[in-house]
């Protein structure tokens, strides 16, 4: 089976590994991904950040990550031309919410029942659509629980090494649940990786 086209949608200084461990997971699985992100063109580049918890810190500490290349102009993206679309955490989706041409594109990959997966704060831009996550179960960072109260879904706490799969909708707490998160999203995508024996495959 040939693998999927997915659509990672980004923002300033979304969370650099929900953005490059995604993206090179899916593609060594033989996925294709582009990413977009809302006033770029092919060719742009991103800034992104790091974000990370320790001992005195009440919520997190963001630091400067590395750029980000986008794939596809953002006003000309077609959606009909991907299997899912992947929104990453960070601090941008608190602002590319707010672009009505972003809570559309999330309506069309709705409206055409593909996968959809969010990540961290990627579920801000959810929360914006909400007819999205009605009646579903949803994960994000913690700070995002109270959004979710206003829609018809469900905040579970799942722990920071887990993911939450509800329907055709994937998501995670943070950047720690990435390999749950992963797995959960190759399910959706339907994505089978077998092991094989290392001497049945030598043969």
């Amino acid at each position: 089976m040939n693998g999927k086209k997915i659509l990672m949608l980004i923002g300033e200084y979304s969370e650099e590994y929900e953005i490059f461990v995604v993206q090179q997971a899916m593609e060594a699985v033989g996925h294709i991904v582009h990413i977009i992100c809302p006033e770029t063109k092919k060719g742009d580049r991103v800034t992104t950040s790091v974000h990370d918890f320790g001992p005195g810190v009440m919520t997190w500490t963001e630091h400067k990550g590395h750029a980000v290349e986008v794939d596809v102009d953002f006003d000309r993206v077609d959606t009909s031309a991907y299997g899912s679309v992947y929104i990453a955490g960070g601090r941008g989706p608190e602002y590319i919410r707010t672009y009505p041409r972003v809570r559309e594109i999330v309506r069309e990959f709705h409206r055409d029942d593909k996968p959809i997966a969010s990540i961290c704060h990627g579920l801000q831009v959810l929360i914006a659509v909400p007819e999205v996550i009605a009646g579903k179960k949803v994960s994000g960072l913690f700070t995002v629980e109270p959004e979710v109260a206003l829609t018809d879904a469900t905040y579970v706490k799942i722990g920071p090494k887990a993911a939450l799969r509800d329907g055709n909708l994937v998501t995670a707490e943070g950047w720690t649940a990435l390999a749950a998160f992963i797995r959960e999203y190759l399910v959706l995508l339907g994505t089978e990786i077998v092991h094989k024996d290392i001497a049945q495959a030598a043969e």
